[in-house]
């Protein structure tokens, strides 16, 4: 099976002037504002860096669950991307995920072990030539 799924991006004038908005198909984010001062001078606004990696994983961690016979009640993720200048230019370095989980019958090691497999796996840490690493603790 082979999915295609559609962002876009407008820009209008230089990088650090300009200004852009991002969409996507879905309609979840329509128009939103981007631009230099929010991606690299913590300005409000949205930056790509901020749209990868948590959900894609969270979901690759409930696909992996429950081919291991388990089920979340709650799983909260975040992810702390990391760029930074290289080599003249940018990239995305890292990648932290942090993730608190309540799931009913799960002990520490299956859960470790289910988690990673889902960070390996997940297409987003596949895509990133970056240092992926998770905390993911059970909850009550």
């Amino acid at each position: 099976m082979k999915i295609t799924r559609t962002g876009s991006a407008a820009w209008s004038g230089g990088i650090k002037d300009g200004k852009g908005s991002i969409s996507t198909e879905s309609g979840a984010l329509q128009a939103y504002p981007y631009g230099f001062s929010s991606r690299f001078e913590g300005q409000p606004g949205s930056n790509p860096e901020e749209l990868v990696d948590a959900a894609c994983f969270t979901m690759a961690l409930s696909l992996a669950l429950g081919e291991a016979g388990l089920r979340a009640d709650q799983m909260d993720t975040s992810a702390k991307v990391t760029l930074e200048q290289v080599d003249g230019g940018y990239a995305i370095t890292a990648s932290h995920l942090t993730l608190r989980a309540r799931i009913p019958g799960a002990d520490q090691a299956t859960f470790e072990k289910v988690a990673a497999g889902a960070k390996a796996g997940c297409p987003v840490s596949k895509l990133l030539n970056a240092e992926i690493t998770l905390d993911a603790a059970l909850v009550e």
